[in-house]
């Protein structure tokens, strides 16, 4: 059984310039706060603690908050980040030709290359302030779907790092495939799909509560076009009996809205709502594909539908305008009463660059700088989360909840002048501004620094397994051009050998 490192023992006493607590259901910005916390757990906010503490750490100039929740946390090496300048998307590599359909598709990486994905990608997620994640991976580069095996490292990894994690493997019944003229169809194999559904439910009964809670579990279906109604019912019905959360990708490409509208004559929100799907443990990234908005003219009730049945969107804000679209817009999503998240999704897993990129992005969208505030996207980035989880301990400093604690530097230089530390946070913070994190308790990051972890060993191993899949892109792109030819470049570049 997986375990995790000890509690340090006694009350420890945090405290800094600012302190992010949480009274009376909302946060709240507590002035040279202190917080203590003893066994994983918060027991005091405010000032002047009259107990006895083991430990007491003054972090000066900083903001002592809550650990951010990535309902879609970047657990593999990026390549939609390949696809910036690379477009469009079949003819680069992000969709399976028949030709590699039909030759068999193929593993490109091995599972020890997989368990150190995770393994790198959730240091990498602490140090950008992430306490609770659940991960999320491309299958381009699988066979099929995740495996059991790869979820029980991940699971390993998360333990011996000190990472909040809601794990478990990637299923589908489909793949999209570009057929020889240049059409989007699907390709399925049900069975097999079920199959690895079946791998999952048994991982989420071996692994629930795992390593003294940090581990924790999820149903996984990858995207709703790759999934056949089957599929679908099996999940929802093992997610509402397992009690655990089901994410499943939608509204999130014109693509996929197409093939579903073409498929079963419903958009994806009324698909779900006719099989029983949604629930108020149901995790929809993106929903910027939605009926009535200016990506999807048809008219309908999508957000309606998923606000009715209390699930949740997970917002991921970077990814999402990176390839020009976005929710349109956030301030009317949470109008309307929509449960929202966020998830990083992309390189660099930046939850504040993603709090900064959806703000611009909101603002523009709605036309005015009225509609959203710094505070109602770190709300998303903690209550938000956790609230979509179910987890009313996560996302907020008040006794009885997890220490899931950050602590940001805003002694930083690039910081500028500190306005209000939120503000200033979301105007010209990064990641890695977080100098200490704590979870359940524990310090997994201090001074910037995660024990046993080499990061510039680690970027290198991680740059030469990503080279190696770009090298394999040829086989799996349509046409089967050259890399050179899939991969532009900036702008022309010289090598040594040319000038010699």
């Amino acid at each position: 059984m997986l375990q995790a490192a000890p509690h340090p023992k006694g009350k420890i006493l945090l405290t800094a310039r600012w302190l992010v607590g949480h009274r009376d259901g909302r946060h709240r910005l507590i002035e040279n706060g202190e917080i203590v916390f003893e066994n994983g757990e918060v027991v005091f906010i405010g000032h002047r603690f009259p107990g006895e503490v083991v430990r007491r750490i003054d972090y000066g100039n900083a903001l002592i908050g809550p650990g951010f929740v990535d309902l879609d946390a970047l657990s593999d090496l990026d390549t939609t980040i390949l696809a910036y300048d690379n477009q469009p998307a079949w003819k680069k590599g992000r969709v399976w030709p028949r030709s590699y359909i039909e030759a068999g598709p193929v593993e490109m990486y091995s599972r020890e290359q997989l368990a150190f994905q995770k393994y790198h990608a959730f240091a990498t997620l602490i140090r950008n302030g992430i306490t609770t994640a659940l991960p999320i991976a491309s299958l381009f580069y699988r066979q099929w779907g995740e495996t059991p095996e790869e979820f029980s490292d991940a699971a390993e990894a998360a333990a011996k790092l000190g990472l909040r994690a809601y794990l478990g493997p990637a299923y589908r019944t489909g793949n999209q495939v570009v057929e020889a003229d240049g059409r989007i169809t699907t390709a399925y194999d049900e069975p097999r799909g079920l199959a690895e559904l079946a791998a999952a439910i048994a991982f989420c009964e071996r692994f629930e509560g795992a390593a003294g809670g940090l581990v924790r579990t999820m149903l996984a279906p990858d995207r709703i076009e790759t999934s056949t109604a089957e599929l679908l019912r099996r999940t929802a019905e093992a997610g509402r009996a397992l009690g655990v959360p089901v994410r499943l990708h939608c509204c999130q490409s014109k693509i996929e809205y197409d093939l579903v509208l073409a498929q079963h004559g419903m958009s994806p929100p009324e698909w779900l709502e006719k099989l029983g799907f949604l629930t108020e443990r149901t995790l929809l990234p993106h929903g910027t594909y939605v009926s009535g908005s200016r990506l999807i003219t048809r008219p309908g009730r999508d957000l309606e539908i998923i606000r009715d049945a209390g699930s949740t969107i997970v917002h991921c804000p970077l990814v999402s305008g990176r390839h020009g679209n976005t929710i349109d817009h956030f301030g009317r999503y949470r109008e309307m009463g929509l449960n929202l998240g966020l998830g990083t999704d992309t390189s660099p897993p930046d939850m504040i660059m993603n709090m900064q990129v959806g703000m611009i992005l909101a603002r523009t969208m709605a036309g005015s700088s009225a509609g959203v505030r710094s505070e109602d996207y770190y709300d998303a980035a903690t209550i938000g989360g956790a609230d979509a989880l179910g987890r009313p301990d996560l996302g907020r400093l008040q006794p009885g909840a997890r220490a899931d604690i950050t602590v940001f530097d805003l002694d930083r230089p690039h910081l500028g002048q500190v306005i209000d530390p939120i503000q200033t946070m979301l105007l010209a913070g990064h990641g890695r501004d977080f100098a200490t994190v704590i979870i359940d308790g524990r310090f997994v990051m201090e001074d910037r620094e995660i024990p046993g972890v080499d990061e510039a060993a680690d970027k290198r191993r991680a740059q030469d397994q990503f080279e190696g899949v770009m090298a394999q892109y040829p086989s799996r792109t349509h046409g089967h051009p050259p890399a050179s030819e899939i991969f532009s470049s900036s702008y022309p570049v010289e090598r040594v050998e040319e000038r010699t």
